[in-house]
């Protein structure tokens, strides 16, 4: 393992100095995320995908039962860092035993899009949780944005307003909230990533899908040379603007990504 320093910025959160910082579709997303969980009761929470882990050490501070899933191996080290010294966090690679109807929060951000059968992944998913409990779930939006950088970092779909609605419903969820975010950063930088991984064909070196989902979590390699600048007082200023910006048009379909908050009946 190798260890890092863990610094706490009020703007971005936790960043891993020199191994994992947010990239800026991360603190659009995030910006949402923290608004459909900011009111939630204290309770148990489990995390699909939990990548960093860096969302699931904000919800340890406030003295959350915090439990993430991670594949990824780099991803483990990573977050294991991140919720050194939570000792109501665990980390593990798979679901454990007694999980079933235990939960009051599910939260998955960007991952059911790089699994093949996402509806069987959600179902069990829902099935950790509580009746009442609630879901906070994002994928990338709108099929007809597919692109190369799609394939490059591991996914299988973007998903239609229907889509999600109907992958909701298969699941056994009910929809509070449905909401269209990023725009119009996100837009900008979805066209930008485009073009940055021209002449690649995965994410983070991999050789197939797998391995670039696996990577897609931690690959921080552009965002931490360019994280400086993201850091200093423009950037911080237009950071700030962009969450800001996307919130009048949450309910439209400009968006890059959508979040859907919903809870087992």
């Amino acid at each position: 393992m190798t260890t890092s320093q863990v610094t706490v910025d009020r703007q971005y959160g936790a960043v891993l100095e020199g191994r994992w910082v947010p990239a800026p579709r991360f603190v659009l997303r995030r910006d949402r995320a923290l608004a459909a969980i900011r009111h939630l009761p204290v309770g148990r929470v489990v995390e699909v995908g939990c990548g960093s882990g860096a969302l699931l050490r904000e919800l340890a501070v406030r003295r959350h039962e915090c439990h993430g899933i991670e594949t990824s191996p780099d991803a483990l080290d990573v977050a294991g860092q991140m919720l050194a010294g939570f000792p109501g966090a665990r980390i593990s690679d798979g679901p454990q035993d007694g999980w079933e109807g235990s939960f009051d929060t599910l939260l998955s951000f960007d991952v059911l899009e790089h699994i093949e059968h996402d509806v069987e992944a959600l179902r069990q998913w829902v099935s950790w949780l509580k009746p009442g409990g609630t879901a906070v779930l994002s994928m990338p939006a709108h099929r007809a944005m597919w692109s190369p950088r799609d394939a490059w970092i591991g996914h299988y779909r973007r998903y239609d307003k229907a889509d999600m609605l109907e992958l909701a419903q298969a699941a056994g969820l009910k929809v509070q909230r449905l909401e269209c975010y990023g725009f119009p950063l996100a837009n900008f930088t979805h066209w930008l990533g485009n073009r940055a991984m021209r002449g690649q064909d995965y994410a983070g070196g991999a050789q197939d899908m797998a391995g670039a989902t696996a990577a897609s979590g931690t690959d921080r390699r552009s965002e931490l040379r360019l994280f400086g600048y993201q850091r200093s007082p423009v950037g911080r200023a237009i950071m700030a603007a962009a969450c800001l910006a996307q919130r009048p048009f949450l309910g439209t379909g400009f968006g890059d990504g959508y979040l859907m908050v919903a809870t087992r009946p």
